[in-house]
């Protein structure tokens, strides 16, 4: 058996992410060429670590105790606090001084954009999936913070029960460029998760106006951190916290788009499909951008099993689930140029088609993702 301080060192790679308060401050006290060092180090340098450290390929014991995992879960418990720090901190101190030009305050609230969206909502995401009421609180905080309460309606409700169908908007088309699929899901997964609250509702027999549906404690929370915004920063400062939020949630479905990209489920007749298998989602092993990003490339299993906590999420090989060649940071920069992202994906889907679904020869009707599927397609 481990003991504490084993725990400890096991789990440390997973803070990776608070690398990023430094970079933050010395980019809001020195400006310039400092502001260039928070996206490197989110993109360039985990990209850098993963080629150095390779792959994970090693699966913890699923049936690890919670209780053995309190260095892995404070990190995510703990970035609330950090989180607000970044944003309202750097917001009150930018305020107050004036050695940054407007350039380099809409640069650093780039930055912590990055932060607030690789960080927080990956972060957040993690949290909601917990029964703990403590837990999920914090991660309704850390979307309020970026403005996108409704992922947690969208996400549990609508993407986990319809991933690589029609029916849920974040999963990315075969062929469907990144910037077609970001304004899809921008005017579609409000309408998505509200219908799906209000249909919750419906089966409780109540209206969709009832004080427990969640979109009024969404509303409230944006409004109140709104509202700090703009008592630290007036609209100069509501406008910097409105743009980090849009960069954080730039990064979020930047990530979405990645983690289905082309992925299909069968679907069985009578709006029914296959169960969600380790299939239904990129894989990657890539040891350091699991650290930052608490394992959430081994996405394959994540929604094999959402219940699953992050230290303990498997990854599969190349016959159970379909591998990226890179890490997310990496493809990120990828997927925001569709000529170079198709020219690496698309051969990856086509090779996984053929893999997993042979039978299938006409793939021609689902590229748009709009068509329902018949008996027998995926």
């Amino acid at each position: 058996m481990k003991t504490d301080s084993a725990h400890f060192a096991a789990a440390l790679p997973f803070w990776l992410s608070l690398v990023f308060v430094p970079l933050v401050f010395a980019a809001a006290a020195w400006g310039g060429w400092w502001l260039a060092l928070i996206p490197l180090y989110g993109i360039g340098m985990i990209t850098v670590l993963d080629y150095i450290t390779g792959l994970n390929l090693e699966n913890p014991d699923t049936e690890t105790p919670v209780t053995e995992l309190f260095w892995y879960r404070l990190i995510t418990l703990i970035w609330l606090p950090v989180q607000l720090v970044l944003i309202f901190g750097t917001l009150w101190w930018v305020m107050r001084t004036d050695h940054l030009a407007v350039h380099e305050l809409i640069l650093l609230f780039y930055g912590i954009g990055v932060a607030t969206g690789a960080v927080g909502i990956v972060y957040a995401h993690e949290l909601l999936h917990q029964k703990n009421r403590v837990e999920r609180w914090l991660g309704d905080l850390m979307l309020a913070s970026v403005l996108y309460s409704h992922f947690r309606s969208e996400h549990l409700q609508v993407h986990h029960r319809y991933v690589g169908t029609p029916r849920d908007p974040v999963t990315a088309r075969y062929n469907e460029g990144f910037w077609r699929f970001f304004l899809r899901v921008l005017t579609s997964c409000p309408g998505s998760a509200w219908r799906a609250e209000v249909a919750m509702l419906r089966r409780k027999g109540l209206g969709p106006w009832h004080r427990s549906n969640p979109f009024w404690l969404y509303a409230g929370l944006q409004a109140g951190f709104l509202a700090l915004a703009f008592g630290i920063g007036g609209w100069v400062g509501l406008a910097l916290f409105v743009w980090q939020a849009f960069i954080a949630i730039l990064h979020l479905e930047i990530t979405n788009y990645i983690e289905h990209y082309g992925l299909t489920r069968r679907h069985l007749g009578e709006g029914r499909y296959e169960h969600v298998l380790p299939r239904h989602s990129w894989n990657a092993a890539h040891r350091a951008s699991n650290w930052l990003l608490i394992n959430l490339q081994r996405h394959s299993d994540h929604h094999y099993k959402p219940d699953r906590r992050f230290p303990l999420l498997q990854t599969y090989s190349d016959e159970e689930a379909p591998q990226l060649p890179l890490g997310y940071p990496a493809m990120v920069a990828l997927a925001v140029v569709p000529p170079f992202w198709r020219r690496v994906m698309n051969p990856r889907v086509r090779a996984w088609r053929k893999q997993f679904y042979p039978d299938i020869s006409d793939w021609s009707a689902y590229k748009a993702g709009t068509t329902p599927m018949p008996r027998g397609a995926a």
